[in-house]
């Protein structure tokens, strides 16, 4: 699914991959008002399309518990995948163990959140790495 921002110039184009509907939901919304084109993908497998795909993306959020792969899968894909491996990603996660987040950070994610999270705060992140601060 993809959601435009109302009436307004584009901030830039985001992939959202959380498994979780209402987490999607709230992050699209959020960049959505922020001036962000949001794709969205609802498991590992979608995310893993879209990377392999022609869709330019200025920012990846990923979640890692996923069906069909994980996040970490998926960030190990971007950073493999050469018009992928510059995009910034931050994991979005419940899962926040000291292995998860050093697999994540070894793979090359820029940031590494756990839920619940404050929305104010991830934007900013997300316009900080973006250098939009």
């Amino acid at each position: 699914m993809v959601r435009e921002p109302p009436e307004s110039p584009s901030r830039g184009r985001i992939l959202v991959a959380d498994d979780e509907p209402h987490i999607r939901r709230i992050l699209s919304t959020l960049l959505q008002t922020s001036g962000f084109v949001v794709d969205e993908a609802p498991n590992g497998g979608v995310a893993l399309e879209r990377v392999a795909g022609d869709t330019p993306y200025d920012f990846i959020l990923l979640d890692i518990m996923m069906p069909v792969a994980t996040g970490l899968e998926v960030l190990a894909s971007i950073r493999s995948t050469e018009h992928r491996r510059g995009v910034p990603v931050i994991i979005l996660t419940a899962k926040g163990q000291d292995a998860d987040r050093h697999a994540a950070f070894d793979l090359g994610a820029d940031d590494f959140i756990t839920k619940p999270f404050s929305p104010k705060k991830l934007l900013a992140r997300i316009e900080q790495i973006l250098g939009m601060d």
